[in-house]
């Protein structure tokens, strides 16, 4: 957000603090939230689109090169009992071939152990080019009569270069369905807008829109660019950001993002951002940094291969030696080949990145933007969440939750009178009593006469006679009482307005900020997980109390300062707690920065994605939970995945080096290939089952 929309921000919330007080409220609150609209600078980093096609191509071509290769092995055909043709040629198919797939299928590996050795940072390509080059050395020597004719395993040599490029084609595949959920939201778009000029439309493309121009939505139809209502009402699709299948309803003065559908009628939006300063862009930046991002978990895994590099060096070497010893070379070489093979740790490679660029595509479709990395693996640990009240568990805005009587009127007709009264104001309290009366569907009668009085309240006639709306100064110039329950309202910090009509009191309005219904749902559900739930507002203690109670919260922080709630974090933190802060980020981000994570709640403003490592596009508190149980279910998941790879190799290198030989077992290269290859394939399935984890917040 640039600096002069912050500090109109903020102006407008100090303009509403300062009108509480005109207005006369009691027990006016002293935070409010608002959520600007998030802007930022997208772009995708790149995809493996080109990849998967390099790959699926190689696959195919040095398959159908190897049908030939292995059918031609006298080897192979020893195995399966058949004879080969008895002529020249016949014995050059496979060293032809197999060089051909050597120099052309196997490219790619030797090309990245090249890479490796130059950066001196041995891994997984080093591994597999070692493997195939030592492979095609021996086979090429025998073929020449320079070497024993059963180092002849040209067969074999063209099975790992296959199965590897499998491996490598699943792969690539895998990580490009999880970044196509970048592309998706590219595709939100439309391709076209309808820009309002005059009296005329013209059909432009979105990129040509500006700030300020008015575009019209129709019914169905896509916006082209984050805007601001100014004509029309509709229900509007805002799945594809905030991750919540329900349409809701956007009027005049509402916002709405590029991407999202006008499910039941047209509307007419000015345009308030465009292209990469749209909220879609800045969410694409995020998914992309978050796929781009390393993470604790990723540092182990590439630990782990570091060392299996050494582990399988070492094994071979040990192989090469003891075999020679025993007077078997030839075995030697064979058995030196297996073990480069079967330590190939693509699977250990693939482990974590998928698990993780699977989690974060995820989350993305939910309504959940991971930042970090690190904040997602620690959200598993957490045992506290702090949430800010207002504008999280609340709305960040009053509405009337109760109407008193004193016998003369009902509910409704003590509230129809306050709206007409209220009608021509545009004060927010004002503005929650015409609501509250709409929302109830009641009929409010004209009125005229409007005035209002600075701490008083506003006058109006409405049917012929005065009706006036205000606080505790309106009743001290009339010498009034007021209702009976206004001491227990003022009492759970509510603010207090009497209605009084021709002089006499006839009700009064009980507002508050609104608990949002979702909260208490997502209080009980944290409660479930085991994670306590705390509460931090800026409020007086009797405000903060009587939210903490109606949620079912047993710790609060009441009367907390913007610059102190870092310091309460802190404390969270030094009685031995993992803490996640929840919060709006305009006045939280030193606490949001300060918990093991931050969490930031509507994707506000450029203060929460700074200091957030996760921000929740939506407003929906129980979208913290979706955030715990993927942290739980990735977590899980990169663990079994370790587990699978790392085990699999300390098993299966010794068999690679003939531990069985004695009894009889030897493991073929080709088997060592085919194991190796379907590990990978193991870790990739595994990682596709987060796909079927629910994260909408409604589940």
């Amino acid at each position: 957000m640039r600096t002069e929309e912050h500090t109109r921000h903020h102006q407008h919330h100090e303009h509403h603090q300062h009108d509480h007080q005109d207005h006369g409220g009691a027990g006016a609150p002293a935070e409010h939230a608002g959520h600007a609209e998030h802007t930022g600078h997208g772009g995708h980093g790149g995809g493996h689109g080109d990849h998967v096609a390099e790959y699926r191509r190689l696959f195919w071509t040095m398959l159908v090169l190897a049908v030939p290769v292995v059918a031609f092995s006298p080897m192979f055909a020893m195995i399966l009992g058949y004879e080969l043709p008895d002529a020249a040629w016949v014995r050059w198919v496979s060293p032809v071939l197999g060089t051909v797939v050597f120099a052309w299928g196997g490219r790619p590996f030797l090309v990245g152990a090249a890479s490796e050795l130059r950066a001196r940072r041995p891994g997984m390509m080093l591994l597999v080019g070692t493997a195939i080059t030592v492979a095609f050395v021996a086979s090429a020597g025998a073929s020449l009569g320079l070497l024993d004719h059963q180092l002849d395993f040209w067969w074999e040599l063209a099975l790992l270069v296959v199965i590897m490029l499998l491996g490598h084609w699943i792969e690539m595949r895998s990580l490009a369905r999880t970044t196509s959920a970048l592309d998706s939201l590219a595709e939100l778009l439309p391709d076209e807008a309808e820009r309002v000029d005059g009296d005329q439309v013209a059909v432009v493309p979105p990129s040509d829109l500006r700030v300020g121009d008015v575009v019209l939505v129709r019914p169905g139809g896509r916006v082209p660019a984050d805007g601001r209502v100014v004509d029309g009402r509709a229900e509007m699709d805002e799945s594809m950001i905030t991750g919540e299948s329900r349409t809701v309803t956007r009027g005049v003065g509402d916002q709405v993002t590029a991407g999202t559908v006008a499910t039941d009628s047209g509307l007419r939006v000015e345009v308030t951002a465009t292209g990469d300063d749209t909220a879609l862009a800045g969410i694409r930046k995020l998914v992309a940094d978050a796929q781009a991002s390393s993470s604790r978990a990723q540092r182990i895994a590439d630990v782990a291969a570091g060392w299996l590099f050494w582990f399988a060096l070492g094994a071979a070497a040990v192989t090469a030696v003891v075999w020679s010893l025993l007077g078997l070379p030839d075995a030697a070489v064979v058995r030196t080949v297996t073990v480069l093979v079967i330590a190939c740790p693509h699977a250990l490679g693939l482990a974590i990145p998928l698990v993780v660029s699977i989690a974060t595509e995820r989350a993305a479709r939910a309504g959940v933007l991971v930042k970090d990395r690190l904040a997602l693996e620690s959200m598993r640990t957490v045992d506290v969440v702090l949430f800010d009240k207002t504008g999280t568990l609340t709305r960040g805005e009053s509405a009337v939750v109760d109407v008193a009587t004193t016998g003369d009127l009902d509910a409704d007709a003590v509230l129809a009178l306050a709206a007409a009264a209220e009608s021509d104001s545009e004060h927010p309290l004002a503005r929650a009593i015409v609501g509250e009366a709409g929302a109830r569907g009641l009929s409010v009668p004209r009125a005229g006469g409007f005035a209002s009085a600075p701490a008083v309240g506003v006058t109006a006639t409405v049917d012929g006679r005065e009706v006036r709306v205000g606080g505790p100064r309106l009743l001290e110039e009339r010498r009034l009482e007021e209702v009976p329950e206004a001491a227990a309202w003022r009492g759970e910090g509510a603010i207090v307005l009497h209605v009084v009509r021709d002089g006499a009191v006839i009700g009064a309005l009980r507002l508050a900020d609104q608990v949002r219904p979702e909260s208490a749902d997502a209080v009980a559900q944290l409660r479930a997980r085991g994670i306590d739930v705390v509460m931090i507002t800026g409020d007086a203690e009797a405000v903060a109390r009587s939210v903490a109670r109606e949620l079912g919260i047993d710790r609060y922080f009441a009367g907390v300062r913007p610059e102190d709630k870092s310091s309460t974090v802190a404390a969270l933190r030094r009685e031995g707690h993992r803490v996640a802060m929840v919060g709006d980020g305009v006045n939280d981000a030193p606490a949001l920065a300060q918990a093991d994570v931050g969490i930031a709640i509507g994707a506000g403003t450029d203060v929460a994605i700074g200091s957030a490592g996760v921000i929740l596009a939506g407003d929906d508190p129980r979208a913290v939970l979706s955030v715990v149980d993927l942290s739980r279910a990735s977590y899980r998941t990169m663990k079994q995945n370790l587990w699978w790879a790392a085990g699999y190799n300390l098993v299966a290198v010794p068999l690679a080096a003939g531990v069985l030989a004695p009894v009889g077992f030897v493991m073929p290269m080709s088997v060592g290939a085919l194991l190796m290859s379907l590990s990978t394939v193991v870790v990739a399935l595994n990682a596709q089952l987060l796909r079927r984890l629910d994260l909408r917040p409604s589940r």
